[in-house]
């Protein structure tokens, strides 16, 4: 296929946020510098043609209003557009909906829930290939890292992806094989995984009962397919993986921190008979704020940016906390788990539940001096409200609080 010699546009007609931005990623993997428009119903895609035709179309069969296969069919009513390339991701499968749409010839008609990896795969053949000249970086358009910094934390991407699993999620895809029980082996350590799906499992069950709070609650309203789908998703982000070695060392350092908390809340919560796996979850997602962070300085970095190391250290300093509640708003993470995260950082005046004073007790134990006791924290109002006595600390593995 010849280079394109303008920049490649995608118009991406998908209601639901977490699908788009999969598709999203999908395309930019394969064309990083196209143009990605993104709408939520059919009407509005339509009216987006109407204006200019996009290079390709990615629409929902079950759009709201205007549904995707109704789309496609006034889109090939125009003598200009019988050729635009379209795919078509429908939840009809029956021999009706088929027949309605072999006619109309979507370049690709997808079941739901749809294999991205073959997506992506199928990508690579319907969008044109890069010029060199289309390769270049786009420049800037602020010069100060503070306003950057402002201009991209309410909507920033989120934590870097720590873990390699690209590779992994992308055999699973192929395969087929992985249980839930696999998937959350796999992910229980990543943050950024773990916040995101636990906020798509949140937005895809709005009204169905209890928040979503956990990753194995995540992992069960999701299922299997889509869970590959949207992790394959975070693979495919370039900013995804921090290529600056003192980010990257920040951030292992980062998420030890994180690790250490969330393993330390488990073991107290355990020993307490509380709520284990949420206060887990909270103890990974206290400090994603740190490496929300980290990926836009890394973002700002491949933007062609500078950053000192007084700026970096800065940044982290200033701005850490400010990135991590702009997110965990954002992503509508349950305020259940957002208060338990909260108290990590300290209690207020109100009352609390047991499992964030436990979040609160993991702060104070790793904030402890190596050469204190962990019964020098007896009167600590976490530990008084819990009416903690001598012999849990005494139990406490010194390892869950300590460094190495």
């Amino acid at each position: 296929m010849s280079a394109s010699a303008h920049p490649v546009e995608v118009l991406i007609a998908e209601a639901d946020p977490w699908t788009s931005n999969l598709l999203q990623q999908l395309v930019l993997d394969v064309r990083g510098d196209a143009h990605v428009l993104q709408v939520s119903d059919g009407q509005a895609a339509l009216a987006r043609c109407k204006r200019r035709l996009p290079d390709l179309v990615i629409a929902d069969g079950e759009l709201p209003g205007l549904d995707g296969l109704e789309l496609l069919r006034q889109l090939r009513r125009h003598p200009r557009t019988p050729a635009l390339p379209f795919v078509l991701i429908s939840g009809r499968l029956d021999a009706k909906s088929v027949k309605a749409a072999r006619p109309l010839a979507p370049s690709v008609y997808l079941a739901k829930p749809f294999n991205a990896e073959s997506l992506r795969l199928r990508l690579q053949g319907l969008l044109p290939e890069r010029s060199a000249a289309q390769a270049t970086r786009a420049p800037l358009l602020v010069s100060d890292l503070d306003e950057y910094l402002d201009s991209v934390r309410e909507e920033g991407q989120g934590a870097p992806l720590l873990s390699d699993v690209r590779m992994a999620v992308s055999q699973g895809l192929q395969s087929g094989e992985q249980d839930l029980g696999e998937l959350e082996a796999v992910f229980a350590r990543d943050p950024q995984i773990t916040a995101t799906l636990i906020a798509a499992a949140g937005a895809a069950a709005q009204h169905q009962g209890a928040p979503c709070q956990t990753l194995s609650q995540a992992l069960h309203r999701l299922g299997i397919s889509r869970t590959l789908n949207l992790v394959l998703g975070l693979a495919l982000q370039r900013s995804g993986q921090l290529r600056d070695p003192r980010l990257a060392e920040l951030a292992a350092v980062t998420l030890q921190q994180a690790q250490r908390s969330a393993e330390l809340a488990r073991w107290l919560a355990l020993e307490l008979r509380l709520d284990a796996e949420l206060c887990y979850t909270a103890g990974l997602l206290h400090n994603i704020g740190e490496l929300a962070l980290l990926r836009s300085l890394q973002e700002w970095l491949d933007a062609g940016g500078e950053l000192s190391n007084e700026r970096l250290d800065q940044a982290l300093r200033q701005r850490a906390a400010s990135f991590g509640s702009a997110l965990r708003i954002r992503w509508r993470l349950p305020f259940g788990l957002r208060e338990l995260i909260a108290a990590f950082y300290g209690l207020g005046r109100g009352v609390y539940s047991r499992e964030a004073l436990v979040l609160n007790l993991s702060s104070c134990l790793l904030a402890l001096p190596a050469h204190e006791a962990p019964q020098s924290l007896a009167e600590e109002r976490c530990v008084r409200l819990l009416r903690l006595d001598d012999s849990l600390f005494e139990r406490l593995p010194t390892a869950l609080y300590q460094a190495c």
